[in-house]
């Protein structure tokens, strides 16, 4: 196992852990022309149920 040889500053650290950041996720109109809710991507439309032109899941 990796064990440091010297104890890392809390600068370095932190500006380390600030690289990592969230960004916000990416919404598409749903396909549907009836429908055209925004939804994320790659995932089926939660109002009308539909993905890629086909209905894969019943609508909430």
């Amino acid at each position: 196992m990796a064990v440091p040889k010297r104890k890392m500053s809390r600068s370095n650290t932190r500006a380390r852990r600030s690289q990592w950041k969230t960004t916000a996720a990416n919404l598409v109109a749903c396909s549907n022309k009836a429908c055209r809710a925004p939804k994320l991507s790659h995932i089926a439309c939660p109002k009308c149920g539909t993905y890629d032109g086909r209905q894969v899941v019943t609508p909430a």
